[in-house]
């Protein structure tokens, strides 16, 4: 299920919630900008990439006893601190997985978003809020795509979605085949004074 809409519409009864008004409001990108730790995008030769990264503090699980000090003696030689350090450096510039997905221009593509989530195995390495917080920036990512980018261009365009899972970080990119935006202005533009949902509401209907 993506959106519990009977819900916010108990709690907003002067509202008429559509997906295309709830999701399509031409907010998304100020959003986006708030949950992601680097954001940034790029035109190439016929599509736009929106890139959105979010770092999560890796928690190590600490040693005690015999081994912990047997560790602590040899981390004490600097190459094998060095080594250790490369190593680490590795582990976290390699991927666990890489997945796509591709959908047409039509906001009802959102639920398929939010099952692609859920089917990821590697996510379940993150806490379930952190995940949230990345499955809002990509349905918000794709459906400003949908509302703007996209608009007047047939429903049977293809936007590309690409997820790459490391071990502290999620990397999104958001492809699409519209006109360029304007990055920069939509970064200034300031979120309506009331916004459609609250922070709790969207951790409620995103499941």
């Amino acid at each position: 299920t993506f959106m519990n809409l009977n819900s916010l519409s108990n709690s907003h009864p002067d509202k008429d919630y559509s997906m295309d008004e709830s999701l399509s409001d031409g907010i998304g990108i100020k959003i986006i900008s708030q949950i992601a730790d680097e954001l940034s995008y790029t035109r190439t030769a016929d599509r736009n990439c929106l890139f959105v990264v979010k770092y999560f503090p890796l928690q190590h699980n600490t040693q005690t006893g015999y081994f912990k000090r047997a560790i602590d003696i040899l981390n004490s030689f600097n190459w094998l601190q060095e080594q250790k350090n490369c190593q680490f450096d590795r582990d976290l510039d390699r991927p666990l997985r890489k997945i796509s997905l591709i959908l047409n221009s039509e906001i009802q593509a959102v639920t398929q978003i939010v099952q692609w989530f859920d089917r990821c195995e590697d996510l379940q390495l993150f806490p379930k809020q952190f995940v949230q917080q990345c499955k809002i920036a990509a349905i918000e990512g794709f459906a400003n795509v949908v509302g703007h980018a996209h608009k007047n261009l047939p429903l049977e365009t293809e936007i590309e979605l690409r997820l790459s899972v490391f071990k502290n970080r999620l990397e999104l990119e958001i492809w699409d085949r519209g006109q360029p935006l304007d990055f920069q202005a939509k970064l200034t533009e300031k979120l309506p004074g009331k916004s459609l949902f609250s922070w709790n509401e969207l951790e409620f209907t995103f499941y």
